[in-house]
């Protein structure tokens, strides 16, 4: 190919990489006549290239005559200085409208090193400016913002992490990128994952949706509540919309619902107590009152309760000031079961005799005997379950126990123990806390059931 040739491939090359351009380009030369005016110039302008190729600057066609001279001087200027120039001045479309363009100028060396010319992009000021926003707002998202934002790509793992969601995963920001979300959440990842790929399917949610999830942390696994909403990204620059994966923001919210849920809880607790005590009254028995507080109280509590009395007769009776307190330390405790709820019975107290519970003698049940006070047990990690609830003489479904005292007119009765499955958590204080109310009023109608007893062992 002649030395021609290889010119007007590369003239060729050079103006298809211009006209591609998406933002506006002429170049001057160090005359300042206009050399390259591609298609982006035509359109913001309306001018062709043609119309603008071979003029000398602005003047008398694309800038008003008293703002061309200084147009002209603030372009070539880029020739004498390093690095790029940007300017804001309006100029002149083919109709005589006025654009207010940004632009962008430096200088272009020749061969030997001289100015030989200077090229300026443009663009209307409002586009760069909306895409300047765009920018901001990314980088604000991804550094200040106060919620947590995290850019997941097509196979569901974060690309993009900022410094609220870093914190909320417990990690830094770049040991969470390129990890599946599996190692990342304890609980709560098949949720987050099937939003993902609906966003990636169908779209965005209408609203935003809350996820419970369980976080691994160096501290160990915490329980959170997220509030979150998704945005479908796609490329801008494709012919089709191909999706680039998923902008998730979220919020903590916690303690807010932590908050809702205790107090949803604690209204619960309060009407089953009302309820309970409005059953009980129409009992004639109060052993039969007392087992009807039990089966209220289990609701939404736990799945079993199991009462067991002191089988210490004579504490009950004669004046109150002689009676012996059987938590007193000395004394052999002799836990006698009484009644295992839900059965729809009614308490049996112990009758002279009776054969005790073999509990050992660390058993929480004698531990809150100790105390006069609640006693909380769980399953340890790795101990077969049922291995477990048996040495305690429990069902073999029991995971989590709260032991409380029954006392009443400062004595102590026996024991209350409510018992809970695998499958729910283990009590917390405010359980212990409910426990003890009903304790206090199921010893009040074990208390009256003694006193009014016809015979020993029956109320």
């Amino acid at each position: 190919m002649s030395v021609s040739g290889r010119n007007e491939t590369a003239d060729d090359l050079l103006a298809a990489l211009l006209d591609g351009m998406d933002a506006a380009l002429c170049a001057f030369d160090a005359d300042g006549v206009i050399t390259h005016w591609n298609r982006e110039a035509e359109r913001i302008l309306g001018w062709t290239a043609a119309e603008a190729v071979g003029r000398r600057g602005f003047a008398g066609w694309a800038v008003r005559a008293a703002d061309a001279h200084d147009v002209e001087d603030r372009l070539m200027s880029a020739q004498d200085s390093p690095g790029r120039h940007v300017h804001e001045f309006a100029l002149l479309t083919k109709d005589g409208g006025r654009v207010l363009v940004r632009t962008q100028s430096a200088g272009v060396p020749g061969a030997d090193g001289k100015p030989a010319g200077v090229y300026c992009a443009f663009s209307e000021v409002h586009a760069q400016i909306d895409l300047e926003r765009s920018i901001a707002l990314s980088e604000a998202l991804l550094e200040d913002a106060s919620w947590g934002v995290v850019l997941v790509d097509v196979d569901l793992r974060p690309a993009v992490v900022n410094l609220h969601a870093a914190r909320a995963f417990g990690s830094g920001r770049t040991a969470l990128l390129g990890r599946p979300l599996g190692e990342l959440l304890a609980q709560g990842v098949e949720e987050l994952e099937g939003a993902l790929q609906h966003v990636l399917a169908e779209g965005v949610p209408p609203a935003p949706m809350e996820l419970w999830v369980s976080v691994r942390t160096p501290e160990g696994v915490r329980r959170r509540c997220w509030r979150s909403g998704f945005l479908r990204l796609a490329s801008p620059l494709a012919e089709l919309p191909v999706p680039l994966g998923v902008g998730w923001l979220f919020q903590d919210v916690t303690e807010a619902r932590q908050a809702e849920l205790e107090t949803g809880q604690l209204r619960f607790r309060s009407n089953q107590l009302y309820r309970a005590g409005r059953a009980a009254a129409e009992c004639e028995d109060p052993a039969e009152a007392a087992a009807v507080r039990l089966d209220f109280a289990l609701a939404g509590f736990a799945e079993h309760a199991l009462v067991d009395v002191l089988d210490v007769p004579d504490a009950l009776d004669g004046p109150a000031d002689a009676r012996p307190d059987p938590a007193v330390p000395g004394r052999r405790r002799r836990l006698v079961r009484s009644a295992v709820s839900p059965s729809g019975q009614t308490l049996l107290l112990p009758a002279p005799g009776a054969i005790p519970v073999r509990y050992a003698g660390m058993h929480p049940a004698l531990q809150a005997l100790d105390r006069i006070g609640p006693v909380r047990a769980s399953v340890p990690a790795g101990e077969p379950l049922e291995a477990w609830a048996r040495a305690r003489h429990w069902p073999p479904d029991a995971a989590h126990a709260l032991c409380t005292v029954l006392r009443s007119r400062g004595r102590t009765l026996g024991a209350l123990t409510f018992l809970r499955g695998p499958s729910r958590p283990a009590f917390a204080r405010a359980d212990a806390l409910y426990a003890e109310e009903v304790a206090a009023r199921v010893a009040a109608d074990l208390d009256l059931a003694r006193r009014t007893a016809p015979h020993p062992g029956r109320a």
